[in-house]
């Protein structure tokens, strides 16, 4: 059902655009390790914890030679101001057509309230300097996440 990309497996290469509408894609990091999480929108509670607590660790991340993006299907526009508002220092991708957030299996069948419609699945792939797929969250919960993500990195740059 999901075409979630697993361990060891190339990543989807991408391409979408930043808030500022230039066009990112996966080779803008190769030669990395790419942190690349998907979120459901700006401004909600967890989504915005989600992006503070990766901007509040960007510092160790980049120490350890790693770039982090969140993508959502909000608008450019949106990812400005939620930046701005926020104090954000990570970069964000609009998706809109769900293209990026469904080569990685992100966009999924979803349940709320009784309800059942199609969604972004909050989760997070760190990908290798040569474009592989070192690790997959699925269903993250946000509290204690970065941290995770962080551990997970030092834990393959010490082996």
């Amino acid at each position: 059902m999901s075409n979630i990309p697993q361990i060891e497996q190339p990543a989807p290469d991408f391409t979408a655009q930043d808030r500022h509408g230039n066009t990112v894609s996966l080779e803008n990091f190769a030669n990395q390790w790419l942190i690349l999480y998907f979120y459901p929108k700006d401004n909600t509670p967890g989504c915005t914890n989600e992006a503070k607590d990766f901007t509040n660790y960007q510092a160790e991340f980049s120490e350890l030679g790693a770039k982090i993006v969140g993508v959502s299907p909000d608008s450019e526009k949106s990812h400005g101001k939620f930046i701005d508002k926020h104090d954000l220092t990570i970069q964000l991708l609009s998706d809109p057509e769900h293209q990026v957030i469904e080569a990685y299996g992100a966009w999924r069948l979803k349940k709320f309230m009784g309800k059942e419609y199609m969604g972004v699945v909050r989760s997070t792939f760190l990908i290798t300097p040569d474009g592989k797929i070192a690790q997959v969250w699925d269903k993250v919960r946000v509290k204690g996440h970065v941290e995770k993500v962080l551990q997970e990195l030092r834990t393959l740059l010490s082996s």
